[in-house]
C-alpha cells in the first residue's frame, strides 16, 4: 500500500484537477471572471483548511520566512496561473485547456536543468519537441480549433503550466520552510484572499454570495473544493517524491479533463485534437526521468 500510495494520490489529483476545467468553463460562461473566482477559491480553501488546522491543533506559522513562502505560493501557484487559465477559458474549449496543461513536466525539465537538479537527455529533449509540436498542431488554422482566431489565446493558456513548473521546482529545490502541506496551502489561501478581495472589488469582478446561486457560482464552489484537495496533495507529493514525479499529474489532468468535458459539457473534438493529445502524452512520457539501472 505504501508503494501504491503515490500513484493513487496522483490519480486522485488528476481527477480533481481535471474536473476544474469544465467547471471553469461553466463559471466564465455564466459571466464570472478571474479575480472574483480566485477570491472565492482562496476563501473557501482557507475556511476548509482553517477548520482542519483547528481539529488537528496545529497553528499556522507566521514568521517572516513562512509569510514570504505563503505569498510566493499564492501568486505563482494560484493568482497568476489561474488568471491566465480563466481568461483563456473564456475563448478556448475546456478540452484544449486540458491538453495544454499537460505541458507542466515539459517546462519542469528545463527548469530543473537550470537549477542543476536534473541531467540532460536527448530523449527527453525529443519529448519537449513533441509537446511543442502538439501545441502547434492545435494552433494551425483549419485543424483543431472551432475558430482559428482562438489560437491567439493559446500562449495565455500556456502561462499556467509554466508557472506550475516553476513552483514545483522551487519547492523541490528549497523546500517549504519546515511547513507541512496543509500549513502551506492554508497560509497561501489566507494571503491570497487578502490580496484578491480588493482587486476583485476594484476591477468590478466581485461575486456576491447574497444573490440567487446560478450554475456558475456552484461551479466556483466545486473548483475551490477540488483545487484545495488536489493542491494540498500536490505540495505534499512534491516534498516527498520530487517535482518531476508529481508533475506527471499532467497526464491524468489531461485525460480526466477531456473525459469530464465530454460528460459535463458535451464537447467533441476533431481528429487533429486527438492527434495533438497523443503527441502531447507521448512527449510527456519521454520527458519523464528514467530510473537508473541497479
Amino acid at each position: 500500500m505504501t508503494r501504491a500510495l503515490p500513484l493513487i494520490l496522483l490519480i486522485g489529483m488528476g481527477a480533481l484537477w481535471g474536473v476544474t476545467q469544465p467547471l471553469t468553463k461553466i463559471a466564465v460562461t455564466a459571466g464570472h471572471r478571474d479575480i472574483g473566482i480566485i477570491f472565492w477559491q482562496f476563501a473557501i480553501g482557507a475556511a476548509l483548511l482553517g477548520g482542519f488546522s483547528v481539529i488537528r491543533r496545529k497553528p499556522l506559522p507566521l514568521h517572516r520566512g513562512a509569510l514570504i513562502f505563503y505569498l510566493f505560493i499564492a501568486l505563482i501557484g494560484t493568482i497568476l496561473p489561474n488568471s491566465a487559465s480563466f481568461t483563456a477559458a473564456v475563448h478556448l474549449p475546456s478540452g484544449i485547456l486540458s491538453i495544454v496543461l499537460a505541458t507542466v513536466p515539459m517546462f519542469a525539465f528545463p527548469i530543473a536543468l537550470a537549477l542543476k537538479m536534473d541531467r540532460y537527455s536527448a530523449l527527453r529533449l525529443l519529448g519537449l519537441l513533441m509537446g511543442l509540436s502538439a501545441i502547434i498542431l492545435i494552433a494551425l488554422p483549419g485543424t483543431s480549433l472551432p475558430d482559428p482566431a482562438m489560437a491567439i489565446w493559446l500562449p495565455v493558456a500556456v502561462i499556467a503550466p509554466l508557472l506550475y513548473a516553476v513552483e514545483g521546482n522551487i519547492v523541490a529545490r528549497w523546500g517549504t520552510w519546515g511547513l507541512d502541506a496543509v500549513q502551506v496551502l492554508f497560509g497561501a489561501s489566507v494571503m491570497g484572499a487578502i490580496l484578491s478581495a480588493p482587486l476583485a472589488v476594484a476591477t468590478g469582478e466581485w461575486i456576491s454570495p447574497f444573490v440567487p446561486w446560478d450554475a456558475g457560482i456552484w461551479a466556483i464552489v466545486g473548483i475551490a473544493l477540488a483545487h484545495t484537495t488536489a493542491y494540498t496533495t500536490y505540495v505534499w507529493m512534491v516534498g516527498r517524491t520530487g517535482a518531476v514525479f508529481a508533475s506527471q499529474v499532467g497526464y491524468l489532468v489531461t485525460g480526466f479533463g477531456i473525459l469530464w468535458a465530454k460528460l459535463i459539457l458535451g464537447e467533441s473534438y476533431s481528429p487533429w485534437v486527438w492527434g495533438a493529445l497523443a503527441l502531447m502524452l507521448l512527449g510527456v512520457f519521454l520527458v519523464q526521468p528514467r530510473r537508473a539501472a541497479p
